[in-house]
């Protein structure tokens, strides 16, 4: 399915055809270029990117590069083909034909999982606003600026649903996604990670590790909507998440790399040593790591939901992987292992999956998390170190759920007010820790260089040398 570039809005819905939905996103349009401009990447309107624009949504066409001005980006509205004879997979409509439009008793529940859904995309930006005055490199940089441009891409997707769906609803609650803002104390952002602040490129990386992968599991249960039309965006939606996904990783593998070279020149793993020289420690890294970890698990909910149960019997939200699973997919019957607090003391417990399902979706990404941290100690084992990182217990640091009212370990062990108190600052960011990452954040714009604290990545962006000229500064 080839995008429609000779429309003011790009799409692949034959958005033309339906002039009334046209004039209201058209009307929509220039307020997002509004937000975009007070709201989007400081200082960089003029900037000419070197950036990735969908073309299509098969294999061969998602994409051409090319020097872009950001607020002449061509964001438009993409979705999958349809599938003839699609059937919905899971709950009480299982085996039934998939719904185009919206059926009227779950118009409430759909309407909130894609406003909820929406209002993550604006925020990312808006929490990341800044980090172009201190990027490491051209080549950072300009994933920043992609990642950007693509978050701005996914709010467009779910603006479309609201407009093309839900009248006028779906109009006020599409204004509202531009009002809001991240961290403000009147008008805030939905989720609490969504309002934490991204004052660095450490927790940059760790946000897009973590947090674009909490972005990838809830996209991937949406896929599996009765409701045709969200699996179809998310299915898109997904292609470009993986990047961000891609540029956590990457990121913080190369800080990782960077330190544990230091360290090997230095014959030291004392963090003050390896601070004088421009380096990250470990230790750092490990508690930005489980920081960042901790806050983004609790965006998967309480771990126990009837919401959930419901989103699920509605055939609204199925599970990751849905297709794969080997179970009835009704699950009526099913239980899950839960871990809860019981008495200042954690046990596990079978509860009924479909109040589980939060739960599932969280182990589903805690062990794809788990991957990603191995191939990071992979780095520090090939430079011949005895250092490992460590994904935190799952009960660390919550704020949501059963946890929150407990003090746990990074190991998982329970401890006391007093334990935790004096022992916090081993386990999560100090003022201190903030303040020698933030002393790092000089801007490195010249092609081919690096700041002292990252290494250069193995390849450049669409086989293009590391040393390109990936931002040009107008």
């Amino acid at each position: 399915m080839d995008v429609n570039y000779s429309e003011k809005i790009p799409n692949n819905v034959d958005l033309a055809g339906d002039r009334t939905l046209q004039r209201a996103l058209e009307h929509w349009q220039p307020r997002f270029v509004d937000w975009w401009r007070s709201m989007g990447p400081e200082g960089a309107l003029a900037h000419d990117v070197y950036l990735r624009t969908a073309v299509g949504v098969d294999r061969e066409g998602w994409a051409q590069f090319g020097y872009v001005k950001m607020p002449d980006y061509r964001w438009g509205i993409f979705l999958t083909p349809v599938e003839s004879g699609a059937v919905i997979g899971f709950g009480a409509h299982k085996g039934q034909p998939v719904w185009h439009d919206v059926p009227g008793e779950h118009r409430a529940n759909l309407r909130r999982i894609i406003v909820t859904q929406g209002d993550t995309e604006p925020a990312s930006v808006e929490q990341q606003r800044q980090l172009g005055n201190t990027c490491p490199s051209l080549y950072d940089l300009r994933n920043l600026y992609q990642i950007n441009v693509e978050e701005g891409r996914h709010l467009w997707a779910m603006v479309y649903l609201l407009h093309r769906h839900f009248g006028r609803d779906g109009r006020e609650e599409a204004e509202a996604l531009l009002t809001r803002r991240s961290g403000d104390a009147d008008n805030p952002r939905i989720l609490g990670a969504f309002n934490e602040k991204t004052p660095d490129w450490l927790s940059f990386f760790m946000f897009t590790y973590f947090t674009d992968r909490d972005g990838k599991f809830q996209l991937c249960a949406l896929a599996e909507s009765g409701f045709e039309p969200l699996a179809r965006t998310t299915q898109f939606m997904l292609t470009e998440e993986a990047h961000h996904i891609f540029v956590g990783e990457s990121g913080v593998s190369r800080a990782i790399q960077r330190t544990c070279q230091a360290m090997n020149e230095l014959k030291t793993d004392d963090p003050a040593r390896l601070r004088a020289a421009g380096v990250i420690d470990l230790p750092t890294i490990q508690r930005y790591l489980n920081f960042h970890y901790s806050v983004t698990i609790d965006l998967f909910g309480a771990d126990r939901s009837s919401n959930a149960a419901t989103f699920y019997s509605s055939g609204l939200k199925g599970r990751y992987e849905e297709t794969k699973r080997s179970d009835d997919h009704s699950l009526q019957d099913a239980s899950y292992p839960l871990l809860t607090a019981v008495g200042g003391t954690l046990a596990e417990q079978q509860a009924p999956m479909l109040n589980a399902l939060n739960e599932v979706l969280r182990d589903d990404f805690v062990k794809d998390s788990m991957g990603g941290v191995g191939r990071w100690n992979k780095v520090i084992e090939k430079a011949g170190l005895a250092q490992r990182l460590a994904v935190p217990h799952k009960a660390f640091n919550r704020r949501i759920g059963s946890f929150a009212e407990l003090r746990v370990a990074p190991g998982g062990e329970v401890v006391s007010e007093a334990v935790w108190n004096a022992r916090v600052d081993e386990w999560l960011p100090t003022a201190s820790d903030r303040a020698f990452v933030a002393s790092l954040m000089g801007r490195v714009v010249e092609p081919g260089r690096f700041a002292s604290w990252i290494a250069p990545p193995a390849i450049g962006v669409n086989r293009q040398p590391v040393d390109f000229e990936y931002v040009r500064f107008n």
